[in-house]
């Protein structure tokens, strides 16, 4: 095993599982570990540098987060410690090999849209801050890899780590959602984002990246779509607007121009609405 393994931290999460499904079909030759809560705490820095030692990893892609905005908000130390020391920690463990750090397109503060790679950065909330710090931290070595993505959909471990998933279980649990008409994303089945990850790491890509589907939707649309394949919960959604919402700040638009990792790509980013028909 030493020497052959890939680790994917978050392994039980969405992506991190998604990637570990994909991987015999699309990189057979990275071997992936699953590096779990139960494998290891990523926060106990020398259990996690015993690990590394022992195991001798070739690539380490990093999906573990505390990802849930309003717990980062509420715990801001907590959400650095998890976001920000927990990647710089495995950044330096990974200086001479393949390290992925997957990042959000909540970084933008929504003004523009259609960002590209090179757009300035301007976050919102405690969870786009830590993960902006963690960007640059990683992005100091010029052979790492940053991928920023959107609302990403599909089947998790846990069942409820998919963008739909949360969606329908708040449903199931007979709430309404408000919906905003103004508030864009561009989503992506987790699968897609995987294979993105995946044939990337096997082009040595480094640097930062733009991985999102290649349809600009609004919360609303979203939640239109999937009501359609899910009609017993039509009436729980509502529409509203950004316009008059007195909540914690919010990013309008902060869809992504993917256009450079699709250069890079042997497959099409898909439309959100195109991957749920065909579900």
């Amino acid at each position: 095993m030493s020497g052959q393994i890939t680790w994917i931290t978050g392994a039980g999460g969405l992506i991190g599982s998604h990637l570990m499904e994909t991987a015999d079909s699309t990189a057979p030759d990275w071997k992936p570990a699953a590096l779990t809560r139960a494998t290891v705490d990523l926060a106990d820095f020398i259990a996690v540098e015993k690990l590394f030692r022992d195991q001798d990893p070739v690539a380490i892609l990093h999906c573990a987060a505390m990802s849930r905005s309003p717990d980062c908000q509420k715990n801001p130390d907590e959400a650095r410690r998890q976001n920000v020391e927990v990647t710089r920690a495995l950044a330096e463990l990974a200086a001479d090999i393949p390290f992925v750090f997957m990042s959000t397109d909540l970084v933008f503060d929504g003004q523009k849209g259609d960002y590209v790679e090179t757009d300035p950065v301007n976050p919102l909330s405690v969870y786009a801050e830590t993960k902006l710090a963690a960007e640059e931290i990683v992005l100091a070595n010029p052979k790492h890899l940053v991928v920023r993505t959107s609302l990403n959909a599909g089947k998790s471990p846990t069942g409820d780590r998919g963008m739909d998933e949360q969606m329908i279980q708040t449903w199931r649990a007979g709430k309404t959602m408000i919906l905003f008409t103004d508030e864009f994303r561009c989503p992506i089945p987790a699968s897609a984002t995987a294979r993105a990850i995946w044939e990337l790491i096997n082009a040595k890509a480094s640097g930062l990246f733009h991985i999102a589907g290649s349809e600009r939707l609004s919360r609303w649309q979203i939640g239109e779509l999937l009501t359609a394949r899910h009609r017993e919960f039509r009436n729980l959604i509502s529409p509203s607007s950004l316009k008059s919402y007195a909540g914690a700040p919010r990013s309008p638009d902060t869809s992504l121009n993917c256009s450079k990792a699709q250069a890079s790509l042997v497959f099409d980013l898909p439309k959100f609405s195109d991957w749920l028909a065909n579900e």
